[in-house]
């Protein structure tokens, strides 16, 4: 018997998991919301996920549904559940990716390390905190941010004014780390948790930018807190599938999490080609609830960039010629989306010994993608 998994969203998250699918012989059908989108070569239906009738109608046609992104609301996921649909991750837990006040309150309730934050619903209340931590904090939305939007640093209360509409906002002190780190673990409903090494990322105006695999300097201590971070975080939140973790490394050693995330993530790109099993075909393999696949790499180091808005004029097919011919050795993913300015339009990966000659190589073909 064939599976079918459905994908919720037809962005490039979706796109990349349709190789791994092919390779195990899994149907995948996605629910996008317009034609074209990046996943339109398994797009089976359109409609939005907004929408439960769109939704439960597609869900009645696979065997299990995962997500491309995690802004189904909680009341179309219960839904498809009540209707005997398999979701994963659950509603349960995709809560804690999709309200950042609440993620913050129960990471702190389990006692995984987390910044100094606070629930604001007013300028006073926000103006009380940044007086509490140092005159500076980091505010963002509880909803919907995503690669910097949603998200101000403020010295004063009134430079968050307009966000105060109604809704509270998260107030978080603005931690001083050395650098940004990701752990991505998958784990399957029966229990199964598997750990790709933890990551370096590098960040350019609120966008990942870059990627390291394995992070420099992170072998023993630094990798166990970090996986140990995240093992917590999956088996306490009941997480099937994908959970990227993203933390901050502060000068003292000290790992606190930052962000959420219940699916392939960016920081894990680099394993299609530097992990022996994929972040997607690992996705994959959990929401069926299949043995998970090793997650060691291919080779010492993978560096992975991204393709930021791409070229000016034309498309990055345009490209190919002189970025393959110059580095016949690093891997190109193009999205198949526009180009437009700061959007992710696609990356490439360079494997090798030498972390320096591995970080030029990529930097390089990326470059030959922009304007």
């Amino acid at each position: 018997m064939t599976l079918t998994v459905g994908v919720i969203g037809g962005g490039q998250l979706a796109r990349m998991m349709i190789p791994a699918a092919v390779n195990l012989g899994i149907r995948l059908r996605v629910l996008a919301e317009n034609a074209g989108e990046s996943a339109d070569l398994a797009t089976t239906a359109l409609g939005s996920h907004l929408n439960a009738e769109d939704v439960l109608r597609f869900g009645e046609s696979v065997d299990v549904v995962t997500f491309d992104h995690e802004h189904v609301p909680q009341e179309v996921l219960r839904a498809l559940v009540e209707r005997g649909v398999a979701v994963r991750p659950g509603p349960d837990a995709l809560l804690y990716a999709q309200d950042k006040l609440l993620m913050r309150e129960r990471l702190g309730g389990i006692g995984l390390p987390v910044p100094n934050w606070a629930r604001v619903s007013t300028v006073t209340e926000l103006q009380a905190f940044l007086d509490a931590n140092r005159g500076r904090a980091v505010v963002k939305t509880a909803r919907g941010g995503y690669d910097g939007h949603g998200v101000r640093v403020v010295s004063r209360a009134e430079e968050a004014a307009d966000w105060f509409t109604g809704e509270p906002l998260l107030a978080e002190e603005l931690v001083e780390f050395t650098r940004e780190l990701a752990q991505s673990v998958a784990r399957r409903p029966s229990g199964e948790i598997a750990a790709w090494p933890v990551v370096e990322s590098i960040q350019r105006d609120g966008v990942c930018a870059e990627v390291i695999a394995p992070a420099p300097s992170s072998e023993g201590r630094l990798a166990d807190a970090a996986s140990e971070i995240a093992f917590t975080v999956a088996e306490s939140l009941g997480v099937t599938g994908v959970l990227a973790v993203e933390l901050f490394e502060t000068a003292d050693g000290r790992l606190l999490i930052n962000e959420l995330a219940m699916r392939p993530h960016n920081t894990g790109h680099w394993s299609i080609d530097g992990s022996i099993t994929s972040q997607f075909e690992q996705h994959l393999r959990a929401v069926l609830d299949l043995p998970l696949g090793a997650t060691g790499c291919r080779d010492p180091w993978a560096v992975m960039v991204n393709i930021l808005g791409g070229p000016a004029t034309g498309a990055l097919a345009d490209r190919y010629p002189v970025a393959m011919a110059a580095q016949p050795g690093v891997k190109i993913h193009n999205y198949g989306k526009a180009p437009r300015p700061g959007r992710k339009v696609g990356h490439v990966t360079a494997l090798g010994d030498e972390l320096d000659d591995v970080v030029q190589r990529a930097r390089v073909t990326a470059s030959h993608f922009k304007a």
